[in-house]
């Protein structure tokens, strides 16, 4: 189970939003990477007051997306990544029978949009699962300036097999993975993310449904609820609708990594 860890550490319709994006001038946001508290996640380390201000010139502008809004759609052209600065995004796609299938989610300091670098255009949807704000990077402008700063190159391609790493992660979770295990790896996942962000080892508020998180792991909503009930029966977390605080860290982990006895 190793490498599912792995990746549950690290975890777009051709229609336009449902609700408008606003935009804000590049040059109100001049300074956006050099002072964005969230620039050690998306931004590359290491890097010179100079390559700093380059990649500042970089983002494009800023876009306001409501919650419920698509920041990008399936069959949408595809021209920018965008960093998430404020709030919680979902990614989708839709299945045969017309469902959505939850592909994963992303929160601040992660970089949506990568899905479109292959055929140039998005295959998912991005909805915003909450009032959200994005720096919109040109795709062109950051391969213009990926020659230039070995940096930034680097980290785009770490980006690309974080995102690898990922969907074989999600491949395993969902081909080998009961119920409970699943739940405790997608728990584990999202308030380590969140931790790395400022926020508490143990508390979160989820800010995706139930039913979106069981087409995330492949279960459906009744055993999403079931196995969220049995964690509370046995003290391994306490849950006040989306609040979840989990009181018993070590013991997801064991779920997820069971200990071998001999």
């Amino acid at each position: 189970m190793k490498a599912h860890t792995t990746d549950v550490t690290h975890a777009s319709i051709a229609i336009h939003a449902l609700t408008p994006v606003t935009e804000m001038n590049s040059n109100s946001i001049k300074v956006a990477c050099s002072n964005c508290n969230l620039r050690e996640l998306c931004m590359p380390l290491g890097l010179s007051t100079t390559e700093l201000e380059r990649i500042d010139d970089v983002v494009a502008n800023r876009r306001k997306v409501k919650r419920g809004a698509m920041l990008f759609s399936n069959g949408e052209k595809f021209t920018s990544l965008y960093a998430i600065r404020t709030g919680f995004f979902k990614t989708c796609v839709a299945s045969e029978d017309g469902r959505d299938q939850v592909t994963g989610f992303q929160m601040a300091g992660e970089i949506v949009g990568l899905d479109g670098i292959v055929h140039d255009h998005h295959t998912c949807d991005a909805v915003a699962l909450e009032d959200a704000e994005v720096c919109v990077m040109p795709f062109d402008r950051i391969e213009e300036l990926s020659r230039e700063v070995n940096a930034l190159q680097r980290h785009v391609h770490k980006i690309m097999s974080r995102e690898i790493v990922r969907e074989n992660g999600v491949m395993l979770l969902l081909g080998s993975m009961r119920a409970e295990e699943r739940l405790a790896a997608f728990l584990l996942n999202l308030v380590q993310r969140l931790h790395a962000r400022g926020f508490s080892q143990s508390e979160l508020v989820l800010r995706m449904t139930r039913e979106e998180i069981g087409s995330y792991l492949g279960l459906k909503l009744e055993t999403v609820s079931r196995t969220f009930s049995k964690f509370v029966e046995e003290g391994i977390v306490e849950v006040k609708q989306r609040h979840v605080r989990i009181v018993n860290a070590d013991k997801l982990k064991d779920i997820v990594n069971p200990k071998v006895c001999n």
